[in-house]
């Protein structure tokens, strides 16, 4: 066995040697037969087969490929097929158990190497069982090859120079004016080429990394959210046919000069003065009814049975689940792991290298803007809540000033009997002059690390439940007037700052009917708006607590109770006039509540539909989000033939809990908020990364919740490309001043040593993640911002020197091209590392 070892590696030499000379003049096929090479060798492989492509048989049915897969004409199948259900089933298991495993089935051990030394042993012993027989006269023309490369035959110059023009041809495409922007040492570019994972790990690894990107393409462009248009151009030169929603249409044309201030004009009128229900849009006349958890639209309202149903496409059940299956499995196989972790470490290297060649290029360029700084650049708050939108000092203040103007005015109904402000407060036997910081108790300290249920009780005022209901919630016996007020506070302080910005939560619970006409007259009637502010709508996961107090009969009521009237406002917008108008300035869904509560249910086939969720049990976290991701795409459909706006799903995911958050995340979700738990996940972090998923992060508050500041993931994450932002979360807890966005830059910005370069990369990224529209971005970061690469930049907008632009842009690209160039490449070459034999493409090669 040994001496076919040898014999493999004197052969794999001798290959390399011809092919480097002269690419056409050795073809292994004719002299030795391809199944007999295995991964030794430097073989032709055929993904898509001789005759043409084999696309993936249909199956809705598992265990199997999911139907989703089934018109792409590239070979994706891996050596995991057939056996997506059960590992995803165990990994779900295992998620619900408390496991004593040292490490989690889906992290990369770092400080136990038991699964690379098992891993490596598994691979050493498939290698050396392959039965390699060669040709004598092949055998002797490769030791004289050899004895060539000791006479001094390979010039290693020649590598570098090989590997540069490589780079410049194959992997930057066309050479652009930003190509002598930044350096890239050529060591970076020839480590670059190569693989690291055996061949046949290798084309798993690829595969299964462009089936999870496929998978979540299929999901984003089907309910019209956006999907990176990078990602999207790398897919569709694999030959995968695009869903036909008009999704590549290019952006919509905007007024915006390239020299046009950066201040968009101001609204000349108030967005609600026109509440006259004869100048909104007319009734459509349609009908529609909610069937098994997902609202259908039926082209008449009565007898909607044998009316036609309209075409606004979701994915049903079986196949979200089979997908989800597939992604189950993907991220708890080694070999992908494996992959993707050295690719992660490789772009960290790769950006250090980057700082230390161009930092000083960076500077110089954000020197040469005048008048642009960090201050006065735009930042977007992309995560944050409006109940918890003030510091504490300002609702103090606040409090005080409306004891002293509004005393007897009537606040709360208690037992039957009215009280006003004063007595509430008698009740408590305090006064305005006691009230104090200290005596509100909002701040979260050392004591809510862990412990969510005490973070809760902080959004009580004094630990008082009535005074939370009096000042910072919108349904109230005022009808919301103090939290209207002390919101509007808030919206005049961001609108003189000039700068900043914020995408505020406003909750939705679903125990009711009218809580989004509650909801959009609170706003209306006090004229809650600002330019400065976007809403989205956030539903708490707290469907067992509504259920438990009789006030939700089962799930599929409490989605009724969502989703219901949007899709009646959407139909005849007359019905609802200040719905209507409160919409347009609602950009998203959100899904809130304690990731780390135990979830005793796995969401599959078997699992109840939601008429008939009935159990006192919490449904999982996917079980969720799939339902508010169907029924938010059948809208968004609707809207679109309305020429409405259209909403996209950003939840809080991954701050803690189980890993399947963020499976369900990545293929559902526009953005997600907080994403900690990826620093466990490698095949995970590095989706995230190719498909540029948007991940609003919040450090000061992680750091009072789930995880230190030291530990935060932020800094990784943002050098390896990842597209994060800063964001404050809940400043009534967490911050001190006026300016928490402010001020969540200053501390990371201490903390970490970011530079300049890099708090204006996060202030953009903020700006691109968020929901403010296609003509406010082209004021603040540009009109050319929806292209590709450092062409969409503007430094004078947005203070990012073209160099970092350039080098995320070619880094995305390049990391894209490596694994679609392993899915359709016709050869790859050997390389030895760690005694064993791994596969990349050599330089001068295609």
């Amino acid at each position: 066995m040994l001496s076919d070892l040898i014999t493999a590696l004197l052969f794999t030499g001798y290959a390399f040697i011809k092919s480097w000379n002269d690419p056409q003049s050795l073809s292994i096929s004719d002299h030795i037969p391809v199944a007999r090479c295995n991964t030794f060798l430097c073989i032709s492989v055929d993904l898509c087969g001789a005759s043409g492509p084999k696309p993936l048989k249909t199956q809705r049915s598992l265990p199997g490929t999911p139907v989703s897969l089934a018109h792409c004409p590239i070979d994706l199948r891996t050596s995991m097929e057939e056996k997506y259900k059960e590992i995803a089933e165990e990994l779900f298991t295992r998620s619900m158990t408390e496991s004593e495993m040292r490490s989690a089935p889906y992290e990369f051990p770092e400080d136990s190497p038991i699964e690379q030394l098992e891993e490596r042993r598994h691979r050493l012993e498939r290698q050396i069982s392959q039965d390699i027989k060669l040709e004598p006269e092949i055998l002797l023309r490769a030791k004289q090859d050899f004895m060539k490369i000791d006479m001094g035959f390979f010039n290693p110059l020649e590598s570098v120079t090989n590997c540069t023009r490589w780079w410049q041809l194959n992997v930057s495409g066309v050479k652009t004016k930003y190509s002598n922007l930044f350096h890239l040492h050529p060591c970076s570019r020839h480590f670059y080429l190569y693989f690291q994972v055996p061949f046949t790990d290798l084309v798993d690894a690829a595969k299964c990394v462009v089936k999870a990107l496929f998978i979540r393409e299929k999901y984003i462009n089907r309910s019209l959210q956006n999907f990176c248009k990078t990602t999207a151009h790398a897919l569709q030169d694999l030959g995968m046919k695009t869903l036909d929603l008009g999704i590549y249409e290019d952006v919509p044309e905007t007024p915006v000069d390239a020299d046009a201030p950066v201040h968009p004009p101001v609204s000349e009128t108030h967005p609600y003065d026109n509440q006259d229900p004869n100048n909104m849009p007319p009734d459509t006349g349609y009908g529609c009814k909610m069937v098994d958890g997902v609202v259908h639209v039926y082209t008449k309202k009565t007898n909607m049975d044998k009316s036609g149903e309209l075409d606004l496409p979701y994915p049903d059940l079986k196949e979200y689940i089979a997908d989800m299956n597939v992604m189950m499995a993907l991220i708890i196989n080694g070999p992908v792991k494996s992959f993707c972790y050295r690719r992660l470490q490789y772009l960290s290297s790769k950006f250090q290298m980057h700082i230390l060649l161009n930092e000083m290029k960076e500077l110089a360029a954000q020197k040469k803007v005048p008048h642009r700084d960090f201050y006065n650049i735009r930042k977007v708050d992309t995560h944050i809540h409006a109940s918890s939108c003030m510091n504490q000092k300002h609702l103090l203040r606040f409090i005080k000033r409306a004891m002293k103007k509004y005393p007897e005015e009537i606040v709360h109904i208690e037992r039957g009997r009215g009280q006003t402000l004063k007595e509430v407060f008698e009740s408590m036997n305090l006064t305005a002059f006691d009230l104090s910081v200290d005596t509100l108790d909002m701040h979260a300290d050392r004591n809510t690390f862990h412990r969510f249920d005490k973070f809760n009780a902080k959004y009580n005022p004094i630990g008082e439940s009535i005074l939370r209901e009096i000042f910072i919630k919108t349904d109230n016996y005022i009808e919301g007037k103090y939290f209207a007020h002390i919101i509007k506070e808030v919206m005049f302080d961001l609108e003189e700052s000039k700068y900043q910005n914020s995408e505020l939560r406003l909750s939705i619970y679903g125990r009711s009917r009218d809580e989004w006409d509650k909801l959009a007259q609170w706003a209306v009637k006090h004229s809650v708006y600002s330019d400065n502010v976007r809403w989205l709508v956030q539903v708490p996961r707290l469907f067992d607590v509504y259920h438990t107090k009789k006030q939700l009969a089962n799930f599929q009521e409490m989605l009724e109770n969502i989703f219901m009237p949007l899709f009646e406002v959407t139909i005849n917008p007359r019905s609802h006039p200040e719905l209507h108008l409160f919409l347009e300035h609602v950009v998203g869904f959100d899904s809130v509540d304690d990731e780390s509560k135990p979830e005793h249910h796995i969401f599959n086939l078997d699992s109840p539909l939601p008429a008939n969720w009935t159990e006192e049990d919490n449904p999982p976290y996917s079980y969720y989000l799939y339902y508010t991701y169907a029924n938010m795409s059948v809208l968004n459909h609707l809207r679109r033939r309305r020429g409405f706006h259209t909403f996209v799903l950003r939840p809080h995911c991954g701050e803690a809990g189980p890993i399947h958050h963020l499976v369900s995340g990545f293929m559902l979700s526009e953005n997600i908020s907080h994403g900690l738990l990826l620093r466990k996940a490698p095949v995970l972090q590095y989706l995230y990364y190719l498909a540029q998923v948007g991940i609003a992060m919040s450090p000061l508050s992680n750091n009072s919740l789930f995880l230190s500041y030291h530990r935060n993931p932020l800094p990784e994450y943002l050098s390896r490309g990842l597209m994060v932002s800063l964001s404050t979360d809940d400043p009534l807890q967490f911050h001190f001043t006026k300016e928490p966005l402010m001020e969540e830059y200053s501390i990371a910005t201490q903390v970490w040593k970011l530079s300049s370069c890099d708090m204006c990369e996060l202030a953009r990224n903020s700006v691109l993640m968020s929901g403010f529209s296609h003509k406010a971005k082209s004021y603040w970061l540009g009109p050319n911002y929806a292209k590709e690469g450092p062409e969409s930049n503007d430094i004078r907008r947005t203070n990012v020197p073209d160099i970092r632009v350039a080098y995320r842009s070619e880094t995305l690209t390049e990391e894209l091209q490596l694994i679609t160039h392993a899915v359709r490449t016709d050869e790859l070459d050997a390389i030895d590392e760690e005694d064993s034999l791994t596969m990349g493409s050599f330089p001068g090669r295609r």
